[in-house]
C-alpha cells in the first residue's frame, strides 16, 4: 500500500540587523527542510501560511511552490530552503500546508506544524 508522507522541519532566526523595533518592524527567517518519509514520489504544488503575530493580527499566504521550486521528491529524498516574514510584534507564530500530488496523481496535503517566531531571551 502506497503511503504519501512529507515530514516538514523548521529552524527560525530573528533578522536584528533588517529589524527597527521602533517602526514596529520584526524580520524574521525560516530555513524549512521536507523529507519524503512516505512509498510514492510526489511532488509540492503549492503552499498555505497562516502568520499570526502577539496582536492576533493574521496574514494569510497562498502560492505556487516555495522559492520558485515545485520540488520532486523520490522516497527519502528532501528540499530545503530559507525564507522569511516581517512581524510588527516581536513574537509571533506560522503554520501552514502543503498541497503536493504523487507521482501516480494522488493529492494529499502536508501540515506545516506551527512554530514560534521570537526575539531571543524574549519568552520566559
Amino acid at each position: 500500500m502506497a503511503a504519501y508522507e512529507f515530514t516538514v522541519t523548521v529552524r527560525t532566526q530573528y533578522l536584528p540587523e533588517q529589524s527597527d523595533p521602533s517602526r514596529s518592524n520584526y524580520v524574521f527567517t525560516y530555513a524549512i527542510t521536507i523529507k519524503n518519509t512516505g512509498t510514492v514520489g510526489a511532488q509540492l504544488i503549492s503552499r498555505h501560511w497562516v502568520i499570526t503575530d502577539a496582536n492576533n493580527h493574521v496574514d494569510e499566504v497562498r502560492g505556487l511552490g516555495v522559492v520558485g521550486h515545485q520540488p520532486l521528491l523520490q522516497p527519502g529524498e528532501q528540499f530545503e530552503y530559507t525564507s522569511g516574514t516581517q512581524l510588527a510584534t516581536p513574537q509571533g507564530s506560522m503554520t501552514g500546508e502543503y498541497f503536493c500530488v504523487a507521482e501516480d496523481g494522488h493529492q494529499f496535503e502536508t501540515k506545516i506544524p506551527e512554530f514560534v517566531l521570537s526575539l531571543p531571551r524574549t519568552l520566559h
